[in-house]
Parts: structure tokens; sequence; C-alpha cells
């Protein structure tokens, strides 16, 4: 099963056009997706989607997930939701990040700069997601697609080996 195959992905490729990217296969040729689990944690049990991976499924996935950074070494990682945040910013809330790019530290770049590897925080796109019901919030989105947009360029400099230009989207549940 590809990642981000259904209805939240749909909405995931709506965003990536927004913020450059031509469409779908564009998006899937330039990008590599993952999730913070390397299994699929099944279903809620009341219903409703998936299950939220636990702290310990994420904890024991986790060596998968530094093995592809390693390999891939992603200039740029597109972190979706709150779940993939905690990795990268910890103790960072949405609200809080949505719209900026991050140095891997977690120093926030200025609009303008690039870091030799930045992360950029989007909301999950997933109707099960609360977040974007809020008009303010869903500003925050816009202002990080244009922020994305900005860093596509960036992030396929032709001076880069191939494996380099990749950008990845690390996903809490995909």
């Amino acid at each position: 099963r590809k990642p981000f195959a259904g209805r939240a992905g749909r909405q995931l490729m709506r965003w990536m056009q927004r913020a450059g990217f031509a469409d779908e296969a564009d998006v899937r040729a330039r990008v590599y997706m993952t999730a913070m689990t390397t299994c699929f944690p099944g279903r809620r049990v009341a219903g409703g989607g998936d299950r939220r991976p636990s702290a310990r499924e994420v904890d024991l996935c986790s060596p998968w997930l530094d093995a592809a950074e390693s390999l891939l070494r992603p200039r740029l990682v597109i972190v979706i939701g709150s779940l993939a945040l905690t990795r990268y910013l910890p103790g960072a809330r949405l609200d809080d990040v949505v719209g900026d790019a991050f140095t891997v530290p977690g120093e926030r770049v200025g609009q303008l700069a690039a870091a030799p590897r930045m992360v950029l925080p989007l909301p999950h796109p997933s109707g099960q997601s609360r977040w974007l019901n809020e008009p303010s919030r869903a500003a925050l989105l816009d202002r990080a697609l244009v922020r994305l947009r900005d860093l596509v360029p960036w992030a396929e400099a032709q001076d880069l080996p191939e494996a380099e230009r990749a950008a990845g989207i690390i996903a809490g549940r995909i």
C-alpha cells in the first residue's frame, strides 16, 4: 500500500500542488514518504479511522526511520501532524510552528534563508484532524505552503547529488 493513498492523501496532494508540485506523480517522484511506524497500527477500536501509534510502537520503529534518513539525507523534511512533529521539534505545538521552517536542531529559519537541512511542519490532512477547523489555522497552512513553494527550487538545486535533492515526508500515520 502506497503512503497517503486515501482521502488524506488526496488532500495532501492538493496541498502539494498549491506549494508548486505539478501533480501527484511529481510529488511521488520527488518526495520520499514514510510514517513514524513501519507497521500499520490498526483501526481505532471505537471506529472512525486508524489508531494513533503508541509511544512504544514509535520507539520500536525509530531505528528504521533513522536508517532511511541516513540513506536518503533529505535536505527538507516535511513533517505531517503532531506525532511526527515530536521527533524533530519535541514539545512544539502545531499552532506555534506551522508556517515556519526550522533547522534540524530546532532553530527557526528566516524567511529567505536556507539551512543545509530543514524541517517544515504541516498539519495532518486526515479528516479526523480538527486542527484546520479554526480559520486562523487555515492561514497558517497557507503560509506553510508558500514557504514550501519557496523551498522547492532550493531542494532540487542542480549542484546537489541526486540523493540530496529529495524531500522527505514523515507522518505519524499514513
